[in-house]
């Protein structure tokens, strides 16, 4: 008999900012063809943009009761205070799922994550079927997590002492060595030359044989995405990470993040084209959010990866709600700027 039999299964689906992992998500959940399945999405910001948009979402198999928002952290830095609590009322319910998934923030690392199915009160009840590493096709072939030679030699020649870090390649590494399938996501924005030369050099950074899929809005089969029995919660040595030598620890003052509250927007394009501002005149990774437009009674989902954004109405506002941005970027970013660019509208 399998070591897993009996176990709720349990996936983790990690990648980095605006990687699309609920893209991937909700997809898998409209095909999930009635198979019960729990989530925990967790949010580096205090704003929960990501529970919100599965929340409501008029998949049938995706109740509201079985969307768990964990906020403001890093389920990587907080296991034992939110993490564990939460997957042990799941798997106490009178109904426990047929399968849970994960979603980790953008900037979490996964082998924390996985070490805490080894504790007592999960590893008889529930075992990590799978980590899925959601990669952002385009980001990655345009070097975003890829030194700059020439910075690194300013560095080096300013204090040779210093080590030379990059948060986001350590994060987005991490993210890959943990994996057991990786989904190249967004692949229709680029050729096939590059999303092969970007599948090579993804193979050269994890040390063992890895599944690559390619995928567009995340669309892919729950049968490649489920069921992989990979125990990964028993395989932590084949899964190296930056942070071994701190058992895991690490920390997230390169990155900040906030929120900016926004009033009625005249349009839809008028807001892009000030957050585009934003993001090429500041440092920021990632913004996502909701606005009210004028005289529009849908709800105007906005979501931002550097300059590349997207928006969409996705469901009848609700009254007494104001709209909402989550802001991340690298540590310093000029906050009093950004919402001086955004306050238009």
């Amino acid at each position: 008999m399998s070591a897993t039999a009996g176990k709720i299964p349990a996936t983790v689906v990690t990648g980095f900012l605006g990687a699309g992992k609920t893209t991937l998500l909700r997809h898998l959940l409209a095909h999930s063809r009635g198979r019960r399945i729990a989530v925990i999405v967790n949010e580096f910001g205090s704003l929960g943009i990501d529970g919100e948009t599965l929340r409501g979402c008029g998949i049938e198999s995706c109740r509201d009761e079985d969307i768990v928002e964990l906020s403001n952290g890093c389920l990587c830095c907080t296991v034992a205070d939110d993490f564990l609590p939460t997957m042990e009322a799941l798997v106490g319910r009178a109904d426990p799922p047929d399968h849970i998934v994960i979603e980790t923030s953008g900037l979490a690392l996964p082998k924390p994550l996985l070490k805490a199915f080894n504790w007592p009160s999960m590893r008889t009840r529930v075992t990590v079927d799978g980590v899925i590493a959601v990669v952002d096709a385009p980001a990655v072939a345009a070097g975003r997590f890829a030194d700059d030679p020439e910075e690194v030699a300013r560095s080096r020649a300013a204090d040779p002492s210093l080590d030379h870090d990059n948060p986001l390649a350590e994060v987005y590494e991490d993210q890959l060595t943990a994996a057991d399938l990786v989904v190249l996501n967004k692949a229709d924005l680029l050729d096939d030359a590059a999303l092969d030369a970007l599948e090579a050099g993804i193979r050269a950074r994890i040390p063992r044989a890895v599944k690559l899929m390619r995928a567009t809005e995340g669309r892919l089969d729950p049968a490649v995405l489920l069921g992989l029995d990979a125990a990964a919660e028993d395989d932590l040595a084949a899964r190296p990470s930056h942070h071994d030598a701190e058992d895991g620890a690490h920390e997230h003052d390169d990155f900040d993040s906030f929120v900016v509250s926004i009033g009625p927007q005249a349009s839809p394009d008028a807001l892009v084209e000030r957050l585009r501002t934003a993001t090429e005149a500041h440092d920021v990774l990632r913004i996502k959010g909701f606005a009210q437009v004028a005289g529009r009674p849908m709800r105007l989902a906005v979501q931002g990866v550097g300059t590349r954004f997207r928006h969409q109405y996705d469901r009848v506002w609700d009254t007494g709600c104001s709209g909402g941005l989550v802001v991340i970027g690298r540590r310093g970013i000029d906050r009093g700027a950004i919402e001086a660019i955004l306050a238009g509208g």
